[in-house]
């Protein structure tokens, strides 16, 4: 890896000439711009980190820009587009709008302080992305308007970055590939001579970052963390190609070089470790695949401490899956899948709970009855999972929502799966395995998401185990052979597989899946 700092390559600007100055590896960009040459380097590494989705320190760059030349167009255009998370269906339209009223009240006042007809267009595209009407539509209109001005400057690298992270944007219902391959064929026309631009490497991960994709991914995977040393999500973001190859080894590396980049800048803050979050997760799903339980372990009570200390300091907790409760109930529940062991005595309540920590609850118990043959225990997990996802369909049609195809989806894979078990273990086999393929066959309708398993037990594993358990080794072969397809490298899945090809008398089978097992330390 690089050292820790490099230089950010600037352009010439129509100010006067400004030259290169150090910033933290964030990646490297050249953006031509008015801005004046005490502006550029806060610029240019506000840009780096918009791209690396390091969006708070991106703002903060962004302001420093603006402190610079208050009439800098691009940086008030940078700050609103750090509250847009397309590939998160995220948006804080509040704090947008409002870094643009720093420029000007209206549009037009604002279009007016850009300094050039490329910055007019730029400035052009955000007004589009928080105009009028609807998020969903807006992010179609905003695809709409950087489309035109990709089309309008086709060597400029960023406006293609950013086009095609919009079309990322418009798969609200999750992944749809003819988008995703359509953002990845713009990125692939730029990748050559581009090498360490972040977000032509970030966003070529997310075009590829599933099963089927992923080995297109490899390179700029390979590439990014080092080319962003600096950007802890840069770092993580790597996994998103090892995990769908299920390459454990590079999970734990990413996810831990990203915790300790991540801890590293808090501590300087004298903030806390953080403990839980995305990172951690990731870093926990890895372990376990690798049978570090130990390390697991210890990786969840680290998050259980980061949880207690917000439960303690917590009065309102508008999003509390998204919090470090949230964060360590689903840690919990990958342990619970990987082990077979939920254990009530870890639980944690916050004062504003989730409905979500009751539903993994439910399923960390009904896992947890199923592997130790509780059918009593099963039965009612499996009770509390269809309450639970009925309650949440009334929620939806109170609302006048239309259902989540992945979270909604998810909830009713996860209901009828233990319901099926539930009645298979019960006495009605085929009932109960008919069940469980309907249900396989749901969840990979499903829209295919990166990283570990949405469904954290996917059925297809769980249909391979209770065939397995029923002796019925050639279903069961073909059932663990379609969950790794969608989850490559599983541990469970493969030590599944294995035992149907030695039941069935497999030889060669059996001896490319232990091949496969012996890769990582299990």
């Amino acid at each position: 890896m690089r050292p820790g700092w490099t230089i950010l390559a600037l352009c010439l600007t129509l100010a006067a000439p400004a030259a290169a100055q150090p910033a933290p590896d964030a990646g490297e960009v050249h953006f031509a711009n008015s801005g004046a040459a005490s502006a550029q380097a806060s610029f240019l590494r506000g840009l780096a980190l918009l791209h690396d989705f390091e969006y708070p320190r991106a703002a903060a760059a962004f302001r420093e820009a603006q402190a610079a030349d208050p009439g800098f167009a691009m940086a008030y255009w940078g700050e609103a587009m750090t509250y847009n998370h397309p590939v998160w269906m995220e948006q804080d339209l509040v704090a947008a709008r409002g870094a643009l009223a720093r420029l000007g009240p209206t549009p037009e006042a604002r279009a007016a302080k850009a300094r050039t007809a490329r910055e007019r267009d730029y400035l052009a595209t955000v007004e589009t992305l928080y105009g009028e009407g609807q998020k969903n539509a807006r992010d179609f209109q905003y695809a709409d308007a950087m489309a035109a001005l990709h089309a309008r400057y086709p060597d400029d690298v960023d406006a293609t970055a950013f086009y095609a992270l919009s079309l990322l944007g418009t798969s609200h219902q999750g992944r749809d590939f003819a988008t995703y391959m359509k953002s990845a064929a713009l990125l692939e026309e730029v990748y050559p001579t581009h090498l360490r631009h972040p977000g032509v490497l970030h966003y070529l991960i997310h075009s590829y970052d599933d099963p089927i994709h992923a080995p297109l991914g490899l390179r700029a995977a390979n590439r990014y963390g080092a080319v962003a040393p600096d950007a802890p999500h840069a770092l993580h973001m790597t996994s998103h190609i090892f995990v769908a190859m299920g390459m454990w080894d590079e999970v734990i590396a990413a996810n831990r070089r990203a915790m300790e980049v991540l801890n590293g800048a808090r501590a300087r803050r004298n903030l806390p470790p953080q403990g839980c979050g995305h990172y951690p997760n990731w870093l926990m799903y890895g372990y376990l695949q690798e049978g570090r339980d130990a390390d697991a372990r210890a990786t969840l009570a680290a998050c259980r401490a980061t949880a207690m200390a917000e439960l303690g300091r917590a009065t309102d907790d508008p999003d509390p899956d998204h919090s470090a409760l949230g964060s360590y109930d689903e840690m919990r529940l990958m342990q619970a899948v990987e082990t077979g062991r939920w254990d009530s005595s870890q639980d944690l309540t916050a004062p504003h709970g989730s409905p979500s920590a009751g539903l993994r609850a439910a399923y960390g118990r009904a896992i947890t009855a199923l592997r130790t043959g509780d059918l009593r225990g099963l039965q009612a997990s499996s009770a509390s999972l269809v309450a639970f996802q009925a309650a949440q369909a009334a929620a939806n049609a109170a609302a006048g929502r239309t259902p989540d195809r992945v979270y909604d989806g998810s909830a009713a894979i996860i209901a009828d799966q233990m319901s099926a078990a539930a009645r298979l273990r019960g006495g009605d086999v085929d009932g109960g395995l008919a069940a469980l393929r309907k249900t396989a066959e749901a969840e990979v309708a499903m829209p295919m998401e990166f990283g570990p398993p949405v469904v954290n037990l996917p059925t297809w594993e769980l249909l391979g185990d209770e065939l397995l358990r029923l002796r019925r080794a050639p279903e069961a072969i073909e059932a663990y052979r379609n969950a790794l397809a969608r989850a490559p490298g599983r541990t469970r899945s493969l030590q599944g597989l294995l035992k149907a090809q030695e039941m069935a008398g497999s030889t060669t089978g059996a001896a490319a899946t232990r091949a496969e097992l012996a890769r990582y330390p299990r």
